[in-house]
């Protein structure tokens, strides 16, 4: 049998050990060896010992942690396991902010770095405002129209994945024992009877596409510009490549002596490694680049590394995209030259069908490089070098 417990023990007392409380059926103090102290409670089911925690010695002082004991042994004389409700009582208190970083946790080591960053801040802007600190047991149906009624017609696209990851956000919470019921994000059979289709909101906008015949004067124009925003902006233009897969490029991975740029897969689209021909002006423009930075960047735009080449755009007065420019440089392909269709996908990086997949062994570099040294002289106002292109269809 302990001794009864007082609080100038309690306060003063060092040595390590569990010390239990005479006055109170189970309630021990512990100090461990590092100087930790705490409250336990310790009870036996079927001859087997259990503990639960009552907090620090610092938060709890010894006239609550002997109530908190005694609740524990009313709860245990109604049959309830001591440990199970501990830890949904626990679970109640977690909020929609916090399962949203265990989700991200949890998933996004998986997942392109753009892919978790559009993730990330779409919850973060439109979400985590109006829902981030409730508790996630009180995310109701209500809450998520409050997060994607202001949006789900202006911005409908966005709404549309922001309604997705709430859902899979409350998923997993439920699979944790946070929540239980029925996830008030979900679309069918329950948003569906509330908000309209998505597509029937309004026609979704294409991203605008400058004409190709209008290239040469917006490179003339470029070039004229100095700072390194520029410099990417005429490297993906030259190079018809991504935004993303521009402005992580990095010296490791260009190829000085075969005047290539292999981009790994975890950085494309597809998942897949796709190599970029560098034609001799592509060439010219990442050489232009003698400062590199700390972390091996190609282009070391700065603070605003994601939007470097829309805002570069944007200075210059063009109601275009990166992607736009991309098209300018497909219907160039396909109106003025004869290099065959694949080659064209190939060089955009585009994804192909399973079976040609199966057939196609070889990624076309070299007659892709044909195509970008065109395309190259074509940028730099050769107006009828278009026609300088093979004079049969490519294999």
């Amino acid at each position: 049998m302990g001794r009864k417990l007082t609080a100038l023990f309690v306060a003063k007392h060092r040595q390590p050990g569990r010390y239990c409380d005479a006055a109170s059926s189970g309630l021990y103090l512990q100090i461990t060896g590092s100087g930790g102290r705490s409250w336990l409670y310790r009870y036996n089911v079927h001859g087997k010992q259990h503990e639960v925690g009552l907090g620090s010695v610092r938060d709890v002082s010894l006239e609550q942690a002997r109530d908190l004991a005694a609740d524990y042994r009313r709860q245990r004389r109604q049959g309830i396991d001591l440990l199970q409700h501990k830890a949904r009582t626990a679970a109640a208190k977690v909020t929609f902010a916090e399962s949203f970083e265990a989700y991200i946790a949890a998933h996004s080591a998986g997942w392109k770095p753009r892919h978790a960053t559009l993730w990330r801040n779409s919850v973060m802007q439109h979400a985590l405002p109006v829902i981030g600190d409730m508790r996630v047991p009180d995310v109701d149906t209500a809450a998520v129209l409050r997060v994607l009624t202001p949006i789900w017609t202006t911005k409908p696209e966005m709404a549309t994945k922001l309604r997705s990851r709430i859902e899979a956000i409350l998923d997993q919470a439920r699979v944790l024992g946070h929540r239980d019921g029925e996830n008030p994000a979900r679309w069918r059979g329950h948003l569906d009877k509330l908000l309209p289709r998505p597509g029937k909101v309004r026609r979704v906008e294409h991203h605008a596409a400058m004409p190709y015949r209008d290239i040469p004067q917006f490179m003339a124009r470029l070039r004229t510009r100095t700072s390194i925003d520029a410099r990417a902006l005429e490297f993906a233009v030259l190079t018809a490549a991504r935004s993303a897969e521009v402005l992580n490029a990095t010296w490791s991975e260009i190829d000085l002596d075969s005047a290539t740029w292999t981009i790994p897969g975890r950085r494309m689209k597809s998942g897949k490694e796709h190599r970029v021909p560098l034609s001799p002006v592509a060439m010219e423009v990442m050489n232009s680049m003698t400062t590199k930075s700390d972390s091996d960047l190609l282009f070391p735009v700065g603070e605003q590394h994601g939007r470097a080449l829309y805002n570069e755009l944007k200075r210059l007065g063009i109601d275009t995209t990166v992607h736009g420019l991309r098209s300018a440089f497909r219907d160039w392909s396909a109106e003025q030259t004869t290099f065959a269709n694949h080659v064209i996908e190939q060089a955009l990086a585009h994804s192909i069908g399973k079976v040609e997949a199966a057939y196609r062994r070889s990624d076309l570099l070299e007659h892709r490089r044909q195509l970008m040294e065109s395309w190259a002289r074509y940028c730099d106002g050769a107006a009828g070098d278009a026609a300088v292109v093979p004079l049969r269809k490519t294999r």
